[in-house]
């Protein structure tokens, strides 16, 4: 909710401010996926952007402010992303959509591993944001997966239920990718992924 995001960050009304605070957000993302949050300091964060500690200051409050907002962006981007990528195959099947939120999502945390980092944080740092972030999602399966399921494409299973069970497997399957894998061993890993989704375990 961007209504949640003002009590974090006060958003720039300039190009320019607009680029201070994208160098103190990136700044901020690297920091505590390599040292922490509990290791980092405002000072360390606007060192790395290349900002004098009182700037940090005309857009956040405090570090767990800018550690929260990186949380909301992080999370708001991509599900747009993969909102984004769905519309561009309305009519494809849930299995075919499954296969694009799974490009979405692997491309997205090459792109920003820290993800892994600042989600798990948050766990610690302020357990209903990090409640939040996966609920979000969660209420986006849903709708989904009910969908699928009145129109008879897929089983009648709890759907809250699935919609988590969905989230582990992309969690983890695209950080085991993330860590020991490459871009191309990505498309093989949705292969088996989809094809697991679509056929389950039993012969």
């Amino acid at each position: 909710m961007r209504g949640k995001q003002m009590d974090y960050v006060k958003l720039p009304k300039t190009k320019r401010g607009e680029k201070t605070l994208n160098k103190i957000c990136d700044a901020a993302e690297k920091l505590f996926s390599e040292n922490s949050f509990y290791s980092t300091e405002v000072h360390d964060i606007a060192a790395k952007a290349g900002v004098a500690t009182g700037t940090f200051y005309v857009y956040f409050k405090d570090k767990a402010s800018v550690f929260l907002h990186l949380l909301d962006e992080l999370g708001r981007k991509l599900r747009r992303n993969i909102k984004m990528a769905k519309l561009e195959a309305p009519d494809a099947s849930f299995i075919e959509q499954e296969r694009i939120t799974f490009r979405v999502w692997f491309s997205f945390v090459r792109e920003h591993f820290s993800l892994f980092h600042i989600v798990w944080q948050s766990m610690f740092i302020d357990p209903v944001s990090f409640q939040r972030y996966y609920d979000r999602f969660s209420q986006g399966y849903i709708s989904e997966l009910e969908k699928s399921q009145e129109s008879g494409e897929i089983r009648e299973i709890d759907s809250k239920i699935i919609s988590y069970a969905l989230m582990g497997i992309y969690t983890f399957a695209a950080l085991r990718d993330a860590m020991d894998g490459t871009p191309e061993s990505d498309e093989h890993t949705i292969d088996e992924l989809v094809k697991f989704m679509a056929h389950g375990l039993l012969k």
